[in-house]
């Protein structure tokens, strides 16, 4: 059976370097058998993908790969703190938070991205309760924010 990261490199990815937090807080802890995440912003080479409001300046496409850079920058946080993702036994719960326009409705659209791209890494172990809310801005303007728990 292939690992987490050779499945991420089936599908053209990889995990980046761990995101540097913009304030005062560590990117994952572990805690008994269970790694919790910070929240993830889209970054990619230092750099947000995108600023803006779903359903504004951002669109549902654009919005749905800045999810899963999140949730790449998300697994990066717990690759840190396990040395593997082979470690991860379950993801548990998924956290997508998308600063959008107020008639924006498609926050579970934008959440699929992460929920299908750990399915594929993870398969039945990436099976996970999830919560998909919609607030008004976001740190650094970014569009959408991730945090995960998973069991290990």
């Amino acid at each position: 059976m292939s690992t987490p990261e050779a499945r991420l490199e089936a599908l053209g990815l990889s995990i980046p370097e761990v995101a540097k937090p913009l304030a005062a807080y560590i990117p994952a802890v572990r805690s008994g058998n269970h790694v919790f995440t910070s929240g993830q912003l889209p970054m990619r080479d230092g750099q947000l993908m995108a600023t803006g409001k779903v359903g504004g300046e951002v669109g549902l496409d654009e919005a749905v790969a800045c999810a899963q850079q999140c949730a790449l920058n998300a697994l990066a946080a717990v690759n840190a703190e396990l040395g593997s993702l082979s470690a991860i036994t379950r993801i548990v719960k998924v956290v997508v938070f998308v600063a959008s326009t107020s008639d924006f409705t498609g926050q579970p659209q934008v959440a699929n991205g992460v929920s299908e791209l750990l399915g594929q890494v993870f398969g039945d172990a990436g099976q996970h309760v999830r919560s998909a809310v919609g607030v008004p801005v976001l740190p650094l303007d970014s569009p959408v924010e991730v945090e995960l728990i998973v069991e290990v």
